[in-house]
């Protein structure tokens, strides 16, 4: 049987032609990361050829896939449908390689994070990420100073701050509203100015806790009886539960506590300047545990 010359035509007609993968990369990275600096640092290329790939891919799909504004990029319609579609498949395939390479045993993340954090918004959705990556493992360093620990074992942190070292790479991951809470004496308290005759407990990271929230209630400056700091949020919480004193933390403590003798007071709540954060240095970003712990943690928990 023989192929006429118009059959073999159609035939290369029929077969897609695909962008280079480095151009598909070089999107992914960008989408994900929301700025071609970043994107460029963590596939160790400099930014124009990193742009330079972004603009060969646009150029095959016809159509550009970003809006810039200034120094950051932002997905329009048009990309964030491409990235729907290709970003799991690129993912899938580097999960491909891995195993060719016979290098599963290497997918291992070394993440420094505050014990509230890990057990309130992290392990219960760890399941979720070894279903999605059954090859990638996370240790979880809870010990304190985890930014000054990258260069000393931790390959990331999520930490508590008003905002982190620009040198290094971060990601707000939510914005919180501080909480007065309370155990079951606490309960009796009817107005925000009897707060100064009680103990406040604050957390030594959020030491602003208290004016934030007297100022949303309406007695800013208001002086308690004295403050007791801490350096551990469940022992904030279990003083406050004790009757030892009004704790002053965020909306998530007290609600991933799940204790019944804990209740937030006076029904205020302050818009906080402080959040917890995803860093790591730059340079780590071209890892592929980091990576794949990043998206997923920002597609979970992020701000958006």
């Amino acid at each position: 049987m023989h192929r006429t010359r118009g059959g073999r035509e159609s035939a290369r007609s029929a077969v897609k032609r695909l962008p280079p993968l480095t151009a598909v990369e070089a999107f992914v990275q960008t989408a994900r990361l929301g700025s071609v600096k970043a994107a460029a640092e963590a596939l160790a290329l400099s930014s124009p050829a990193l742009t330079r790939r972004i603009q060969a891919l646009e150029r095959h799909v016809g159509r550009p896939l970003f809006e810039r504004r200034h120094q950051a990029v932002h997905l329009n319609p048009d990309g964030e449908r491409l990235l729907a579609e290709i970003g799991p498949a690129l993912d899938e395939l580097g999960d491909a390689m891995e195993r060719a390479q016979g290098n599963a045993e290497l997918m291992r993340l070394r993440l420094g994070v505050l014990p509230l954090f890990a057990s309130y918004r992290l392990m219960p959705r760890l399941g979720e990420l070894r279903a999605l990556h059954p090859g990638l493992h996370v240790d979880l360093d809870t010990r304190p100073h985890a930014l000054a620990r990258l260069d000393e074992g931790l390959e990331a942190a999520i930490v508590l701050g008003r905002e982190v070292d620009p040198a290094l790479y971060a990601r707000r991951l939510n914005r919180n509203r501080v909480v007065a809470i309370g155990g079951e004496a606490a309960r009796k308290l009817t107005d925000p100015a009897q707060l100064g005759d009680t103990t406040v407990l604050l957390h030594r990271d959020l030491p602003d806790a208290f004016t934030e929230w007297c100022e949303a209630a309406g007695v800013p400056g208001l002086t308690p009886a004295t403050i007791d700091m801490f350096d551990s949020g469940q022992l904030i919480l279990d003083a406050a539960a004790q009757g030892l004193g009004i704790a002053f933390m965020f909306e998530m403590h007290v609600d991933g506590a799940h204790d019944a003798r804990l209740a937030p007071l006076f029904g205020v709540a302050a818009e906080s300047a402080y959040s917890y954060w995803f860093a790591c240095r730059r340079s780590a970003l071209g890892r592929r545990p980091l990576r794949l712990f990043h998206d997923w943690l920002i597609s979970e928990i992020g701000e958006g």
